[in-house]
């Protein structure tokens, strides 16, 4: 078979859009998780108590440095395994879901820098006006200096859910079926279509992640806060 029959195959014998379908919905959910939990740590990085600092501050330095794959197994063979912690009776429900909590337990350390480093491009005299006008920590950070600082930090933000589009692929190791999987087992079974499995793979990751890159430079530049 020359190339393009190679590929037809492939796609006929193998469900290669459900499998990125997977990946999709892990990129949708983890991102909504890992964005609620950043903002939350980066409301702690940047608050005056210094026990809540201490502990955004721990968190986020643990987190970084500890590799995902070990989170991901960790979740699976320590928390499922010990405790039996299920969400659902189906197991792939049950895995898709440690999934997701593990993927926005690990990103949320990247989002709360990438705010964090929003937050410094707002101006000190705004937090000085706030406290001038009354408002304590929590109302001008939820009031003022937070929706500057997320305009401020669309393209880190940005690049931190393409990372976590690519990084979907470790939750085959909490035996979710999603696209590194699947790129397996074809190779297993089909060796001599190699070339023709590997191209379909990199161009399905181009296919989700240039959207994502277009997104965050466009949104970036239009919602840019101008001085």
């Amino acid at each position: 078979m020359n190339f393009f029959d190679q590929l037809g195959a492939l796609f006929t014998k193998y469900d290669v859009l459900g499998a990125f379908w997977v990946n999709i919905q892990l990129t949708f959910w983890a991102g909504l998780g890992a964005f609620v939990l950043g903002s939350v740590l980066a409301l702690m990085r940047i608050s005056p108590v210094p026990s809540l600092r201490f502990v955004g501050t721990a968190y986020v330095h643990t987190v970084r440095n500890t590799p995902l794959t070990i989170l991901m197994t960790l979740a699976i063979l320590g928390v499922w395994t010990q405790f039996q912690l299920s969400f659902s009776t189906n197991f792939e429900t049950n895995f898709f879901v440690y999934a997701v909590f593990v993927l926005a337990f690990y990103h949320a350390a990247f989002v709360c820098e990438a705010i964090r480093s929003g937050v410094n491009t707002v101006p000190v005299g705004q937090a000085e006006a706030a406290r001038a006008i009354g408002l304590g920590f929590f109302a001008s950070a939820r009031l003022i200096i937070f929706p500057q600082a997320l305009r401020g930090s669309i393209t880190p933000l940005g690049n931190t859910l393409i990372a976590l589009a690519k990084n979907t692929t470790v939750a085959t190791v909490a035996s979710v079926a999603e696209s590194s999987g699947l790129m397996k087992s074809m190779i297993e079974f089909d060796p001599n279509m190699v070339l023709a499995i590997f191209f379909i793979f990199a161009m399905g990751f181009v296919i989700i992640v240039v959207p994502l890159g277009v997104a965050t430079t466009r949104f970036s530049r239009k919602l840019a806060v101008k001085r």
